[in-house]
């Protein structure tokens, strides 16, 4: 029997839109889950949700929880998030929003300007999260 501890996994979540390229929307590996940049992407049409940064960051961050609750993990236990931004000027507004989501025991944090983001988008947001360890047989194999 494999211990997750060493394991990689690819994880899908029927909840957000699908990876757009040869990546997986998140992969939890040992107990950490990392989360791929999500954009404002509406599921259904594939397209930028309308609303400018706040709609946008607030998509990201909806696909974001929806993934990390299917990994059955949560935002509380996000520790590091990197935000992409086309326009920094617009920083002020993706945190009002940003802060909705992280609320208290902040994840640590990088903001970057960048010349371009895929579909169109204005902001995109990765994660590394902590998720639960679990051992199929309930030992405790990292510390035998």
């Amino acid at each position: 029997m494999s211990c997750r501890c060493t394991t990689k996994e690819s994880l899908t979540c029927d909840q957000v839109p699908a990876a757009i390229g040869p990546y997986s929307v998140a992969v939890s590996a040992g107990n950490l889950i990392f989360v791929s940049g999500q954009l404002g992407l509406d599921k259904d049409t594939g397209q930028m949700v309308e609303g400018g940064i706040q709609a946008q960051t607030r998509q990201a961050l909806t696909h974001m929880k929806a993934i990390l609750e299917s990994a059955g993990t949560s935002m509380q236990n996000v520790v590091k998030t990197t935000v992409f931004l086309m326009d920094m000027a617009q920083f002020a507004d993706m945190n009002a929003v940003y802060a909705e989501f992280f609320t208290d025991n902040f994840p640590a944090r990088s903001a970057i300007q960048v010349a371009g983001l895929p579909k169109g988008g204005i902001v995109e947001i990765e994660a590394i999260a902590l998720a639960p360890h679990k051992h199929e047989d309930n030992k405790n194999c990292c510390q035998e």
